[in-house]
């Protein structure tokens, strides 16, 4: 079984992240993504970020829908900030059968060298990525482990949802309708 691990803060999860998800999945031999919600990326500032908790349950609500994406908390449960390469090891220990597909924007990919134990997790795992602003993905995106996709494009954020939370403007679209009236029962 070929699972594709879809990392991020989902802060909070948006229509860009589930559009990304399903075109991979179509394009792809993956049988599942699953949505590994981190509690604090090493590389981001954690000011901003919504409770970890609700970022999970927004992530469970926004995928409902689709039977081959899986929300996943194991990071919750491991020492801060959380590396993707302890992360990979632990998903090994505790699902020896699944074989593990890294999913990641360009602009990601780009800055790889800056992750722990990058070299490794190129030996290790195959990495799938969706093009992401005007980023290439540099000097990675030429690895044979890694595949750029050709995706959609869409410049949506998180950061643009939060902003736009904070102004009182509609996110409507920006994010699925269950996220949107999460978000609203949190800012109650």
């Amino acid at each position: 079984m070929r699972t594709g691990l879809f990392f991020g803060s989902f802060n909070p999860i948006h229509t860009g992240h589930l559009i990304v998800a399903q075109f991979i999945l179509n394009q792809t031999d993956l049988n599942e993504i699953w949505f590994v919600v981190s509690p604090q990326n090493p590389l981001k500032s954690g000011s901003d970020l919504i409770d970890e908790k609700d970022r999970l349950k927004m992530v469970e609500l926004a995928i409902e829908p689709q039977p081959q994406f899986k929300a996943c908390s194991v990071e919750f449960d491991m020492p801060r900030p959380s590396y993707t390469f302890n992360t990979l090891q632990k998903l090994g220990e505790d699902h020896p059968d699944e074989e593990f597909v890294l999913i990641l924007g360009s602009d990601n990919l780009e800055h790889f060298d800056k992750w722990k134990e990058h070299e490794q997790i190129l030996l290790d795992y195959d990495l799938i990525v969706y093009n992401r602003d005007s980023s290439t993905g540099g000097d990675f995106a030429k690895n044979q482990k890694v595949r750029v996709m050709k995706g959609p494009m869409l410049n949506i954020s998180s950061t643009l949802v939060r902003s736009y939370k904070r102004m009182g403007k509609s996110v409507k679209f920006l994010v699925p309708e269950v996220v949107e009236a999460y978000l609203d029962k949190l800012e109650d």
